[in-house]
């Protein structure tokens, strides 16, 4: 069943790869409106935490993860509807490539019939990129393909092969050129956040200038959007307050996390860095973050330490997760081979590396029942106890996923939850015996 259909102008800004200039494109485009008194509702497609810190931060606005799978369909009609409603503008940001991953950006762009822009980093090619934009179309030819935004583009001749060799239905809707102070600066596990980065307003500004000069602002196709049913969540967690750790070291969180939280009882922000103990509190969450880039602070904060360990003492229900995980294991070692003293809950320690971890979508079988997540970590876990279980991955993987495990109320994994997948083993989580 559908309720009335609303339509809003929305465009889907993909690529054929990850570190391709998706974020730039749709920050400048964010600001760009923004600017011009529209309201922006922007979202990200796929597990990601550090592109929406970007995009909140140029747009003045939540962004909320899309996903197939992590989400669910119906999880992605009711905030696309509601989006529609009360915005003037949707734009959405894929990840990594437009065909990467089940489901793909491309799977949620037809599901959901939303144009899409393709930029291209053209740096070392010119005349190929019509190869590959008929590729794209003949791959998934239900696709949507509203142009093409160029990035690294290096002199007006480059522009002349590429406008000249484009298939006659493609629009080439603008470019930023091969110049670094368009782009936004790398750490590991990806972009550095933006009240971390030094004149980050700035760069935005000139960024917008490329926008204003394109194609791309003309006239950014409707798109009907409808909602399936409403989605009806219990009131599970009233009263209940839980403790949400959240500053520079964890900062991981999902927004549609909070606001599930919200609606079923009651949260309170705190800082392990900061603050010397945790408040007054039934439950608490450890969310990800960057706990080895502020390893030295974490480790001094020793009230902290035995706060949340007498916590744990009382058997109240905490949910570590990745870096939150981290700061409750018995040490933290970094590239230098620096060890540095956690909390010591949970028995183990953990290394930083220079690979990646365990990545990627998986499902959390938990006593309480299964709920979706996904994993992104550069380091790993020793010396740990034994797991409850691990995460499952799609079949085409042959390995096992992230370990989870449980002591007492604590569950903890390298593994993050997306909350909405099941409010009732998310509430499962929290609730005190």
């Amino acid at each position: 069943m559908y309720y009335k259909q609303i339509s809003c102008p929305a465009l889907f800004i993909t690529s054929l790869a990850s570190n391709q200039g998706k974020t730039i494109l749709t920050s400048a485009l964010a600001y760009y409106y923004i600017k011009k008194k529209h309201s922006v509702s922007v979202f990200k497609t796929g597990p990601d935490y550090l592109d929406p810190m970007i995009l909140e931060k140029v747009s003045d606005n939540l962004v909320e993860q899309l996903d197939l799978w992590m989400n669910g369909e119906e999880y992605c009609y009711n905030i696309l509807y509601k989006a529609s409603q009360k915005t003037d503008i949707i734009l959405i940001e894929g990840a990594m490539g437009i065909f990467d991953g089940t489901p793909s950006s491309a799977d949620l762009a037809i599901n959901f019939n939303i144009p899409i822009v393709l930029i291209i980093n053209v740096r070392g090619m010119a005349q190929s990129i019509a190869s590959i934009i008929i590729g794209i179309k003949k791959y998934k030819n239900n696709l949507l393909l509203y142009g093409i935004f160029i990035n690294n583009l290096g002199s007006y001749y480059h522009y002349k092969l590429i406008k000249s060799i484009l298939p006659v239905n493609i629009s080439l809707l603008g470019m930023f050129p091969k110049y670094n102070k368009i782009i936004f600066k790398n750490r590991h596990l990806g972009l550095i956040p933006p009240n971390e980065q030094n004149n980050f307003n700035k760069n935005i500004k000139n960024i917008s200038k490329f926008i204003i000069k394109s194609k791309i602002i003309n006239s950014i196709p409707i798109v009907n959007f409808k909602n399936k049913k409403k989605i009806s969540i219990p009131i599970l967690l009233k009263g209940i307050k839980i403790g949400i750790a959240k500053d520079l070291a964890f900062s991981f969180i999902y927004n549609a996390n909070i606001k599930l939280l919200e609606y079923m009882g009651a949260k309170v922000f705190f800082s392990p860095l900061i603050d010397k103990y945790i408040p007054n509190i039934d439950a608490l969450w450890l969310p990800g973050g960057y706990p080895e880039i502020h390893a030295h602070k974490l480790s001094i904060n020793k009230s902290m330490h035995e706060s949340i360990k007498n916590f744990f003492l009382k058997n109240k229900p905490i949910l570590a997760e990745c870096g939150g995980m981290l700061y409750i294991l018995e040490s933290i070692s970094d590239l230098n081979n620096k060890f540095y003293i956690m909390a010591g809950i949970l028995p183990g320690h953990s290394e930083l590396t220079n690979f990646l971890g365990c990545q990627g979508m998986q499902s959390l079988i938990l006593p309480e029942g299964i709920i979706r997540g996904h994993s992104h970590h550069n380091s790993y876990s020793f010396a740990t106890i034994k797991p409850i279980g691990y995460g499952i991955r799609s079949s085409y993987y042959t390995f096992i996923g992230e370990a989870i495990y449980r002591i007492g109320r604590l569950t903890a994994s390298y593994l993050h939850m997306f909350f909405p997948s099941n409010p009732i083993v998310c509430a499962s989580i929290f609730y005190p015996d």
